[in-house]
């Protein structure tokens, strides 16, 4: 799981007065440049984002800015003080390898070393586009347009019971929208979480006022006329009228501009990052939700489209263009959420056939479960247990043996089931 065959020799060290251009100014992409002068390069960068924002942070985007709470989520960082060029507002195109430039709509940029941090884009609802009252969440611009919706308390309509759709959910709920969501698995979080751990979950949108209609799918989605609101149509026949349709259906690597440059992309679109987060050609880095990479640890590639991915991967980005080369990337995945009321927390990497076990009961307030493999913890869910969350990471990170039944014992502390 080190490195594919193709991969060539990357530059040993970036040395002072070569340029480094980060096309991407989400985190992963801030990060890279942040880490980078944390390190003592003090070369050239330039970082590059498609939309004209200063460059924000997304978590507060599902949270306080459709609240009102905050109107700015920027970062609080000094670009000027760091010596890095912002280019704002830049939609990349293209990237031509033998000239070492990429293209731009305000023309070529040239580089040294090229840090891809792209991102993801959200997943269209097929038929939706261009539709009035039809909405994603992914930018700032999505949450300000989004924000009037919450504040006049709309009718909504949420297609997609994962994380974004449960977080979009909890907020409209707390502005006092009616909100119906749309699943068209058997229960939320599918794909992400067992149907069994996943089946409690469900509750929690009943008891926040919401309605949520599983094992339902969009046939189509109609704008409403004047004063009068939309309309969606299930393929079951059922109409369901909605002044706001937020589509949350996941959402797939923004690496389409990539097309025909030679970079290796996965056939999940993410680029192919070794195990250094090395690109498929020389002097080409990719890091955050646009890449995927090769995991030791569990023995698989992965894609992580979380924010704590975006803030550790560039890290490893950093130690490689400034010479610290043997520096490998096998993080343990975290994520968290917050909604209807809890606080819900994931470290690890789960499989199939990994060995579940709860710690409590999901009637109550606060449980956990835990994902074994062979003995080994390689993965926890902690619903309002931040204590589980913490010492479970760790162990993941050591690969514990746990004790079974101590570890699914609630009152246990994680760390005394391990072996």
């Amino acid at each position: 799981m080190s490195e594919r065959p193709d991969q060539r020799a990357q530059p040993a060290r970036a040395a002072a007065g070569r340029h480094v251009v980060v096309v991407g100014a989400g985190m992963a992409g801030v990060q890279t440049a942040v880490a980078l002068r944390e390190r003592g390069y003090d070369g050239r960068i330039t970082l590059i984002g498609a939309e004209p924002h200063p460059p924000y942070d997304r978590p507060p985007l599902s949270k306080a800015v459709l609240l009102g709470q905050t109107d700015s989520p920027a970062f609080d960082v000094d670009f000027a003080a760091l010596s890095v060029e912002l280019r704002l507002g830049v939609e990349v195109t293209g990237l031509r390898p033998d000239a070492r430039e990429i293209d731009t709509d305000a023309g070529p940029v040239p580089y040294d070393v090229l840090v891809l941090a792209t991102g993801a884009e959200p997943v269209r609802l097929p038929g939706t586009e261009g539709v009035p009252g039809v909405y994603t969440l992914r930018t700032l611009d999505d949450a300000e347009q989004l924000r009037p919706v919450l504040a006049r308390r709309r009718a909504t309509v949420i297609v997609g019971a994962g994380w974004i759709g449960a977080e979009f959910a909890t907020a409209a709920r707390a502005a006092g929208c009616s909100v119906t969501v749309v699943e068209a698995a058997d229960v939320p979080f599918s794909g992400a979480l067992p149907p069994e751990v996943a089946a409690p979950m469900a509750e929690w949108y009943a008891e926040s006022g919401a309605e949520l209609l599983t094992r339902a799918r969009v046939a189509s989605v109609a704008p409403g006329g004047p004063g009068e609101p939309g309309t969606v149509a299930l393929a079951d026949g059922r109409l369901l009228p909605a002044e706001a349709v937020v589509v949350g259906i996941g959402a797939r690597p923004a690496t389409g501009w990539l097309a025909g440059s030679g970079i290796a992309l996965e056939p999940d679109g993410s680029i192919t990052a070794d195990d250094r987060l090395r690109a498929s050609l020389p002097g080409v880095y990719a890091v955050g939700d646009c890449a995927s990479f090769p995991s030791a640890r569990y023995g698989e590639r992965l894609l992580v489209h979380h924010w704590d991915n975006a803030l550790q991967g560039p890290r490893t980005v950093a130690a490689q263009v400034t010479g610290e080369t043997e520096r490998r990337y096998d993080p343990v995945p975290y994520f968290w959420s917050e909604q209807f009321g809890r606080f819900v927390q994931y470290a690890g990497h789960h499989a199939a056939a990994d060995a579940l076990v709860w710690r409590g009961d999901p009637a109550e307030a606060a449980w956990s479960v835990v994902w074994l493999r062979d003995g080994v913890l390689v993965a926890l869910l902690a619903v309002g247990r931040p204590r589980d969350l913490a010492q479970g990471r760790k162990l993941i990170e050591a690969g514990a043996r746990l004790d079974r039944e101590r570890a699914g014992d609630p009152a246990v502390p994680l760390r005394k089931a391990a072996l």
